[in-house]
């Protein structure tokens, strides 16, 4: 809350990226993260997790970067949550994954 995700993603790609530009980056995201309103299906949801657009911002600033070199999405369990809850889980991964990909 004090940075906001803007500030922590610049310095969080500037400590990676500063002495070595063309250094490839992998990105594990893991969805529990995210607040469980957005990825309830997960095995540890954070409530007050991450919002629908600080988790789209971590990705569309990593793709930014032009150093994104793989990506996975984890913790994604679609029978920990109603039929709804798994497919706005799943939904949400797919969006990220888009947005990974700029």
């Amino acid at each position: 809350d004090h940075y906001g995700i803007g500030a922590v993603m610049d310095k969080a790609l500037a400590h990676l990226l500063g002495k070595n530009p063309n250094r490839p980056i992998h990105l594990s995201y893991d969805i529990d993260a995210c607040d469980p309103i957005h990825a309830p299906a997960t095995g540890t949801a954070v409530r007050g997790g991450l919002t629908y657009r600080e988790a789209h911002f971590i990705c569309e600033c990593v793709s930014k970067s032009g150093a994104l070199a793989s990506a996975e999405i984890v913790e994604v369990n679609p029978t920990l949550s109603d039929t709804e809850g798994g497919e706005e889980t799943v939904e949400l991964g797919l969006g990220l994954l888009t947005s990974m990909m700029g």
